[in-house]
């Protein structure tokens, strides 16, 4: 995968190995599942591909089929190791340094308040509420959750 320069998420891509717990949650040839710095919530999750992509029209075919695996699967996760009642689903990719593709994806707690509630949840990103060590418990927690799971038998 080619890295591009000052792109926080392709550095995490390049240092896979070498990150701690929350930044590798999960991989496969297309995505990786990171939990989120900055935020009051636990378990608010970031879905990223592994190459260097700014639009969600640029990704490939094999990309696009596994995204959709991964919103469910990462949603499922969620409501088993933190307990939410449903999870927001967004991309924007639009402020500074994370122009890289992607998708958050948090989870909406039943005693979240009105006033967080919808696109109002991102008033809890840009903040540091959840502790790297906490945010590390979780990532074990969803890794070791996403691998016991099956997919549904069709």
């Amino acid at each position: 995968m080619t890295a591009v320069p000052d792109c926080l998420s392709c550095e995490h891509e390049a240092r896979w190995e070498s990150l701690p717990p929350r930044d590798r949650i999960a991989r496969d040839a297309h995505w990786r599942l990171s939990h989120a710095f900055g935020t009051d919530l636990p378990g608010w999750l970031v879905l990223v591909p592994r190459r260097h992509v700014t639009s969600v029209a640029e990704l490939t075919d094999a990309e696009a089929a596994a995204l959709g695996d991964w919103q469910v699967r990462s949603s499922r996760a969620l409501q088993a190791v933190v307990g939410c009642v449903k999870t927001y689903v967004a991309q924007f990719a639009e402020a500074e340094g994370f122009a890289h593709v992607h998708f958050h994806i948090v989870p909406r707690m039943g005693d979240l308040a009105e006033e967080f509630r919808g696109p109002r949840v991102f008033g809890l990103l840009g903040r540091d509420g959840v502790a790297p060590a906490h945010r590390d418990e979780l990532a074990v927690e969803l890794r070791r959750w996403l691998e016991a799971a099956r997919p549904d038998p069709d």
